[in-house]
């Protein structure tokens, strides 16, 4: 199984409940069809760095799990179905990207505890 990395941008009009829905959607998309999630992250309401459907901010958020590289496709397929998400990318993370990334967690864990 490869570990894979998806940074996913909502729709800023859509209500905290909304947003909950949509996550939980492609969460569930991953976890049945096989995958194992190994980190979540919220990153919130942010501005962006150029206007996207006449928007210039939205939701962000962070999934890193591990897969098999066959579940791909139709991952991405639903992305572009849902028309609550404007913007999406998934990469494959190789030794040292997930070596980075757990590096990042801890560094963001330690600063929510302090």
């Amino acid at each position: 199984m490869n570990q894979y990395e998806t940074v996913f941008i909502l729709n800023p009009v859509l209500s905290d409940e909304q947003v909950k829905e949509t996550v939980k959607k492609f969460e569930d998309f991953l976890t049945g069809n096989g995958a194992k999630m190994v980190a979540k992250e919220d990153w919130g309401l942010k501005k962006l760095a150029y206007t996207i459907e006449n928007k210039k901010s939205g939701f962000y958020h962070l999934f890193q799990f591990e897969a098999p590289g066959s579940i791909i496709g139709d991952y991405e397929v639903e992305f572009r179905r849902d028309e609550r998400v404007m913007r999406y990318l998934t990469v494959k993370l190789d030794k040292y990207a997930i070596e980075w990334a757990e590096k990042r967690r801890n560094r963001m864990s330690k600063k929510s505890k302090a």
